[in-house]
C-alpha cells in the first residue's frame, strides 16, 4: 500500500505586525505583517477563537515570527501579496508567545445582562470584559443586578472579540447551578 501521509511545507516568516483583516461578518479572518515592505497575510481559522486572543492585543510595529502552509490558490482570483494558513506564532517581539489566559472563574462587577435569541437573560457581562454563561434557568435564581459583584466557576474559552471569556458558569457566588 502507498504512503498516504503527505509532506506539508510550513514555512517561518518574519515580519512586523501591520494589521487585523476582518471577515464581512466582523471576525477576525487573518493577520497582515510587513516583511521588509512587502505584504504577508495568514488567514486564521475563523472557528477558533485561541486565534483571536493571540492577535487581538497586538501593537502595529511589533516584531512576530508566524509559521503557516501556502495557502491553496483561490478561484476568486490572483491575490495582491502572498498568503499563507495560519499555523502558529513562534515569537512576539523575540519572545515566545505568551500561552492564552485560561481561567476557570472570573471575579467582576455585572456592567450588563446578556440575553438568549428567544429573549430570556442567560447571564452577565462583567467589567473586566468576561461573559457568564448561566443559561437561561440558570440565571433566575441567582438574583443579580447591575453593579452586584460576582465570581462565577466554570470552564472558559475565549471570546470571538479577544477582549475577555465566556464562562460556563458551575457556580456563581457560592450557589451551584
Amino acid at each position: 500500500m502507498p504512503n498516504s501521509h503527505e509532506e506539508i511545507d510550513v514555512w517561518s516568516v518574519e515580519g512586523r505586525f501591520s494589521q487585523l483583516i476582518f471577515s464581512p461578518k466582523g471576525a477576525i479572518e487573518g493577520v497582515l505583517i510587513d516583511t521588509d515592505g512587502v505584504p504577508t497575510q495568514f488567514v486564521l481559522d475563523p472557528n477558533d477563537p485561541s486565534t483571536t486572543e493571540q492577535f487581538a492585543g497586538l501593537k502595529p510595529g511589533q516584531a512576530l515570527v508566524l509559521e503557516g502552509c501556502l495557502a491553496d490558490p483561490s478561484p476568486k482570483g490572483e491575490p495582491a501579496h502572498v498568503v499563507y494558513a495560519f499555523e502558529r506564532v513562534a515569537s512576539v517581539d523575540g519572545e515566545p508567545p505568551k500561552a492564552p489566559r485560561r481561567p476557570d472563574s472570573s471575579t467582576g462587577v455585572v456592567v450588563r445582562f446578556n440575553y438568549a435569541k428567544h429573549g430570556a437573560v442567560n447571564g452577565v457581562v462583567l467589567d473586566n470584559g468576561d461573559f457568564i454563561h448561566t443559561k437561561p434557568g440558570g440565571f433566575d435564581g441567582l438574583g443579580l443586578k447591575i453593579g452586584d459583584t460576582v465570581k462565577a466557576k466554570g470552564p472558559a474559552k475565549p471570546l470571538i472579540t479577544g477582549t475577555g471569556h465566556v464562562i460556563e458558569a458551575h457556580k456563581v457566588n457560592g450557589v451551584k447551578l
